[in-house]
């Protein structure tokens, strides 16, 4: 016979137990967790800091963040280290959708770039109407900061130089941060340089930075967010089920709602615009 003290030890034990395996938001009765690579300007943005722990919290599900590069991202996804991704490279997206490491992809949402620099503007840049001449004018006179991280923001600067006629790697001002966007600003308002940056992280930043607007608006700015899920047939630790609802969750009208009124009272203009349900 078992010993009282053990008996009761034994019995407490099971229903613990019991109530860790009937509670539907216990980890161990579900382990429901997945892994998100995304784009930086998700997560400078504060636009993740919302939303993430409302799916969690909806869904049930756990989801480790890992916000570097877009490139990286998509790397992450080719390898199988991730379950979804929500990225802005559409270019770059299209190799991993065509090569099956990405599947049943949804538009989200979109911004825009903006290239800001000092107050004072020393390369003259709003006095240019199109880009090229834009960009023409800051390799001439001033100093550009680049990403240089394989991020949808450093292809999208790469693809202004060559519309601008210019190769990038003969300018002795442009220097690479390696780094995310808000890093890129900070070494940007540091050195009095300019940068190209999503609307959404310098909004988010604003205030802690000297550099304004110079030029937006061009259609060619547009910035265009994407999610896909990790395709198992090509990498079976992917979780399909879990990554569908996120994908789900992102498009569904209440998100798509909060993205568009996210922190555009604090700063009188949507920082993004939902496009799901378009």
């Amino acid at each position: 016979m078992v010993p009282v003290s053990r008996r009761v030890l034994v019995t407490a034990l099971l229903v613990v137990l019991v109530r860790i395996l009937a509670d539907p938001a216990s980890s161990l009765a579900q382990n429901r967790s997945i892994i998100l690579s995304t784009t930086t300007s998700t997560q400078d943005s504060g636009l993740l800091d919302v939303l993430v722990p409302r799916f969690e919290r909806e869904a049930g599900i756990e989801v480790k963040v890992i916000a570097v590069g877009t490139g990286a991202a998509l790397k992450m996804a080719a390898s199988g280290n991730a379950d979804v991704v929500l990225v802005h490279a559409p270019e770059s997206e299209r190799v991993y959708v065509e090569s099956r490491d990405l599947v049943e992809g949804r538009l989200v949402m979109h911004n825009d770039f903006l290239i800001v620099g000092p107050s004072d503007d020393p390369a003259g840049v709003r006095q240019q109407r199109a880009l090229p001449s834009v960009m023409r004018a800051i390799a001439a006179k001033s100093t550009f900061i680049s990403r240089g991280d394989q991020s949808g923001t450093h292809s999208a600067e790469l693809s202004l130089w060559t519309a601008a006629g210019i190769n990038p790697a003969t300018l002795n001002r442009r220097e690479e941060t390696g780094q995310g966007m808000g890093a890129t600003l900070n070494v940007a308002d540091q050195k009095r340089a300019y940068t190209l940056t999503d609307r959404g992280t310098y909004l988010a930043q604003r205030k802690r930075l000297t550099l304004v607007p110079l030029f937006q608006g061009d259609t060619s700015l547009r910035n265009v967010y994407h999610v896909y899920a990790v395709n198992p047939a090509k990498h079976p630790k992917a979780k399909l089920a879990e990554a569908r609802q996120f994908i789900a969750f992102f498009v569904s009208p209440a998100i798509q709602q909060a993205i568009g009124a996210f922190k555009r009272d604090e700063y009188g203009e949507s920082l993004f615009f939902p496009d799901a349900l378009r």
